[in-house]
């Protein structure tokens, strides 16, 4: 694979992507991931060259996983805006440090609480709340109506997802009727979160 390719791969820019490697930029944590999650790489073999490249990747979550029969505890809060900047998010939960955390019964153990800005998802979701979100790693199963973050090539988007007439396409609609319904390529997602919690709350 040429460099060039490597950085299509990665959606990286390739002149940023030579620059790491010729150590002129660092080799973040959040570079680490996106190479084990979009290539498949043993992320033990990329960081200390023990075992396999292409072994079982170690899982990218930092919080342990729950006991069978015990709450997951608490998940960490982002200070992060969802909707802002078109970089992977998995990629800035891997370079980035949580806020703080929270516990709330029934949320999955690899969730996470982002920040939502704008007002095309108002009343259900205020300007400035916040989501708690979880990747869905087989995209062919979409529970339609649900409410999603839609990670595409140049931005993100927090809407309720809906079936289009054609199975190629999906519908992204907003709460707020002032926005329209957004058709799009279902190819062109790149990766889906489901809303599994809203809190809304306001600065008094």
């Amino acid at each position: 694979m040429t460099q060039r390719k490597l950085a299509e791969r990665l959606r990286l820019d390739p002149s940023n992507l030579s620059k790491v490697l010729s150590g002129k930029l660092p080799f973040t944590e959040g570079l680490v991931n996106r190479i084990v999650i979009d290539l498949g790489i043993s992320k033990r073999w990329l960081t200390t060259g023990e075992g396999l490249p292409y072994d079982k990747p170690e899982p990218v979550e930092t919080l342990p996983m729950p006991v069978p029969g015990e709450r997951p505890g608490p998940i960490p809060v982002y200070d992060l805006d969802v909707t802002a900047g078109c970089q992977s998010l998995e990629s800035l939960f891997g370079s980035t440090v949580p806020a703080g955390t929270i516990d709330i019964p029934g949320l999955s153990h690899n969730s996470a609480v982002v920040k939502v800005r704008g007002d095309s998802m108002a009343p259900r979701i205020a300007n400035g709340g916040f989501v708690a979100i979880r990747r869905i790693r087989d995209m062919r199963n979409i529970a339609w109506g649900q409410i999603y973050v839609v990670e595409l090539e140049e931005y993100r988007l927090v809407k309720y997802v809906r079936r289009h007439p054609d199975p190629s396409q999906v519908i992204l609609h907003s709460d707020n009727p002032a926005y329209d319904d957004m058709d799009i390529d279902r190819a062109d997602i790149r990766k889906l979160y489901v809303v599994e919690a809203i809190l809304n709350y306001e600065v008094q």
